[in-house]
């Protein structure tokens, strides 16, 4: 009886639902093409890397709404760069910033606080000369922001397991609730706790697709950057060794932007490697004692002798 039963409720919300509108169960109205492609370059916001060739071929620099994931291999900079990243979103917009505050996630334990207040430092300076450049009341703006300040506006979060991992995310939303003024979401590395430990290859895939479809919803909810700095692998293709973002080809369709960081002999290259709205491109950045810059030839590796 209870099985009777139960088909006939199911039957019953099935008939009920036929016997509504179709448009009641539509949540939105339609939007034409030209209006939402108004919609998307009017509230496409960017933030600057610090470095203008690799600003050029982002478009500006990386793109608030979508997920941008920047792999390349160890000594690359890729922790340079979300520290960068950290620190610039917080600078004010026609610096190139946000003027927000940043989460930074590290699942490796290779956050440097020293490293970010020198990057900070730095930043610091240059929003003082650009201020003085343009002629604004330099006295008056030193007291606005200092490295101090700069290192407290990133809320740090240490990572020790891919559990934590996945629970982080989860709260993501809520944390951001109460943190409206949060501009970038960076995780380094969002791999390394499920490249071992995981017998399940197909439950490990399905974990990362869920991750990242909470990483794109919060990017497009809350109109924040995420970015996720991601380790490399080499794989034989047509006929040549070549770099491959780890986690295999699913997690690849997830972001919306993908960048490789390389050595092109003795300098750091950044190429766009996917994404919609740019085209395959390759630019050169240096990594200083002040952050990530324009390349310069005293910031090139040393050859091994």
């Amino acid at each position: 009886m209870d099985g009777l039963d139960g088909s006939n409720a199911i039957l019953q919300q099935e008939q009920q639902q036929q016997s509504l509108n179709p448009k009641d169960w539509i949540a939105v109205d339609p939007q034409n093409a030209w209006d939402l492609l108004h919609e998307e370059r009017s509230l496409m916001t960017r933030l600057t890397t610090s470095c203008a060739d690799l600003d050029d071929i982002l478009g500006g620099g990386i793109s608030c709404k979508q997920v941008t994931e920047i792999g390349g291999v160890p000594g690359i900079g890729k922790t340079q760069l979300g520290i960068q990243l950290a620190v610039n979103v917080q600078m004010p917009s026609f610096c190139g910033g946000l003027g927000g505050k940043a989460i930074y996630i590290d699942t490796e334990g290779s956050f440097m606080g020293e490293r970010a207040q020198e990057i900070a430092e730095a930043c610091v300076e240059d929003i003082s000369e650009y201020k003085r450049f343009l002629h604004k009341d330099s006295q008056a703006c030193q007291g606005e922001i200092q490295g101090k300040d700069v290192l407290q506006n990133i809320y740090f979060f240490r990572i020790c397991s891919y559990t934590e991992q996945i629970a982080l995310i989860n709260y993501l939303e809520e944390f951001i609730s109460d943190h409206k003024d949060v501009k970038i979401v960076i995780i380094d590395s969002v791999a390394f706790h499920f490249r071992q430990g995981f017998e399940d290859l197909a439950l490990r895939t399905r974990i990362l697709g869920e991750m990242a479809l909470k990483l794109v919803k919060l990017a497009k909810m809350c109109n924040l950057a995420v970015v996720l700095l991601n380790q490399v692998t080499t794989r034989y293709m047509e006929g040549s060794f070549q770099l491959s973002f780890s986690l295999g080809d699913r997690w690849s369709r997830c972001c919306t932007n993908r960048i490789i960081l390389y050595w092109n002999r003795n300098e750091r290259y950044a190429y766009i490697d996917k994404s919609p709205y740019l085209r395959p491109a390759a630019a050169p950045y240096s990594v200083t004692g002040r952050g990530i810059r324009n390349s310069a030839p005293h910031c090139k590796r040393s050859k091994l002798v």
